[in-house]
């Protein structure tokens, strides 16, 4: 089940988001991939946490960058259009990470 977990997870955030990119963004799915793997920085918040990865626990709402104010941001950024693909990028971390929690 661990493994199956493991594989869920990674692969939403590494293996899906190309896949969103070169669906919806042809033109620029590289770059678009990219932006989507650069996301992955909200996870450094986990470095504040004692211990910095703990298999159950649910990061939403635990880390910093990924609060439920944090989320609410993220929403915020999908309005200006020159945001809008961190914010997708930011909110499929966020979507990937909760489901995650059904996990535990």
């Amino acid at each position: 089940m661990e493994l199956l977990r493991f594989i869920m997870h990674y692969g939403m955030h590494f293996l899906v988001p190309g896949i969103i990119a070169y669906v919806f963004f042809k033109k620029n799915w590289k770059k678009v991939w990219f932006i989507f793997i650069l996301t992955m920085l909200v996870d450094l918040d986990h470095l504040v946490a004692s211990p910095i990865f703990d298999a159950s626990r649910c990061s939403i709402n635990y880390h910093p960058l990924h609060s439920y104010y944090a989320i609410f941001f993220y929403f915020l950024l999908l309005l200006p259009s020159k945001t809008r693909i961190i914010a997708i990028s930011l909110l499929f971390h966020m979507f990937t990470d909760f489901m995650d929690c059904f996990w535990l």
